[in-house]
């Protein structure tokens, strides 16, 4: 049983942090488009980036900001335009950015951060930025989180939001987050942005190795195309307002929370997967039996990423050959005749070899798990890449209670690992075959 329980307020939920969201004119449809986070005190910072070689301004800004301090009180967050492959103005305008925030805030601008979503090779839209940034500090409310979780959405159907409590000596420690993603997710990491805010005091190595972990353990293990992207960033602030002692080394207060961090980031990370374009279902992978986590964990993320397996699942097809096909390509070696192989309560191949199963009732759990979320005939007139309006239809239920679940198991071995994904549909074609016409 879980050692926390979830509350109201996201990434407000935790002591001293207030956020805003506002449209400030960056997306042509009206939509939200800017969001700040702001923690009352100065927080531990850490954070996880994009692994691509094309980086957003905003990726380099926050990674030597986090080289040289290691903490921070803001996060800047713009929709619209991605500021990626935009050259020395892009630069430019990433640090106008914190400037003009800094100087509104009455902070320096090494203690802020930044993040952009968006269009490739577009620049953000300085005049809006401009005379939005003190509507944005105007706006920041104890209560907020909601509107920077609406205003960080590009092509998400829904808003992405967590926030969990659990007990360190004795006084409640919050961890809340945000995310945003939908397309281009893949590890490592995915077009994809999530900001977690905790009140506990760490100390900043430990806090930034507990991230990285609890990414690889989350928004590392999901997939919706194969694809990843230039902007991804996954930023947590600590800023001690619990009140609680310092947690400045490795034991079971440290354990406590990271366990709690993770549960956060996992929760986002199904979230994105979920909202996955065009996707009716979420899909869940468990592998075990393999030599290591690493192992059981590379497995389920080939099986969670295979085009064929996304397919099949679109179509009701329980087809455990494909499930087969996607392990045994992984790149972990494992003995075939140990392979087992499980769909929900259907229990397709153990030993190696295959068992008899009701294929329609296993279609009819794959059906039972998905829901159907046409897109408007509009579709193409009203979001396209000049108008990242956040709604590509009717809004879709989170339903991360009712994922598809893919068991597999590779043997003996001590390791265990999770995957997320979700399936393939016709309409993922659709809307990024029209993404920029």
């Amino acid at each position: 049983m879980a050692d926390w329980q979830e509350i109201s307020g996201g990434i407000t939920a935790p002591r001293g942090y207030r956020a805003a969201g506002i449209t400030a004119g960056l997306k042509p449809s009206g939509l939200p488009d800017l969001a700040l986070i702001w923690s009352d005190v100065e927080a531990i910072a850490a954070g996880v980036f994009t692994t691509s070689q094309v980086k957003a301004a905003c990726v380099d800004y926050c990674r030597q900001r986090l080289q040289a301090k290691h903490s921070a009180r803001a996060i800047l967050c713009n929709a619209g335009q991605a500021n990626a492959a935009t050259g020395k103005q892009g630069v430019q305008d990433a640090e106008e950015s914190a400037e003009l925030l800094a100087r509104e805030l009455n902070i320096l601008p090494d203690s802020i951060l930044l993040a952009s979503t968006g269009v490739i090779g577009q620049r953000i839209k300085m005049d809006a930025l401009r005379n939005g940034i003190p509507k944005l500090v105007a706006a920041l409310s104890e209560t907020g989180s909601d509107a920077a979780a609406r205003a960080i959405i590009t092509t998400d159907l829904v808003t992405k939001s967590i926030a969990l409590e659990t007990t360190i000596g004795d006084r409640p420690v919050r961890i809340g987050g945000i995310a945003k993603g939908s397309g281009m997710i893949h590890p490592n990491m995915a077009t994809m942005l999530a900001f977690v805010t905790c009140d506990a005091a760490v100390s900043p190595g430990l806090w930034q190795q507990m991230l990285a972990r609890a990414a690889d353990r989350s928004f590392n293990s999901i997939t919706v195309d194969g694809d990843t992207s230039t902007n991804d960033s996954l930023i947590a602030l600590a800023n001690g307002q619990s009140r609680t002692p310092a947690i400045t080394e490795v034991g079971a207060e440290a354990e406590k929370l990271e366990a709690m961090l993770t549960a956060v980031c996992q929760h986002l990370a199904k979230a994105i997967a979920r909202d996955g374009e065009g996707a009716t279902c979420l899909i869940e992978v468990q592998v075990t039996g393999a030599h290591d986590e690493l192992s059981a964990r590379q497995i389920a993320k080939t099986i969670a990423g295979s085009s064929l397996v996304k397919s099949a699942i679109f179509g009701r097809d329980p087809n455990w050959g494909r499930i087969a096909a996607a392990a045994g390509r992984a790149g972990v070696p494992f003995e075939q005749e140990n392979l087992r192989i499980q769909l929900g309560d259907f229990l397709m191949i153990e030993n190696g070899q295959p068992l008899p199963f009701d294929r329609p009732a296993a279609s009819a759990y794959l059906k039972q798990a998905a829901v159907n979320y046409p897109l408007p005939k509009d579709f193409v007139a009203t979001n396209n890449s000049n108008d990242l309006s956040g709604d590509r239809g009717t809004i879709k239920a989170q339903r991360l209670d009712n994922p598809v679940i893919i068991a597999v198991s590779v043997g003996n071995g001590y390791g265990s690992g999770k995957a997320w994904g979700c399936d393939l549909s016709y309409d993922y074609v659709k809307i990024n075959a029209e993404y920029t016409t």
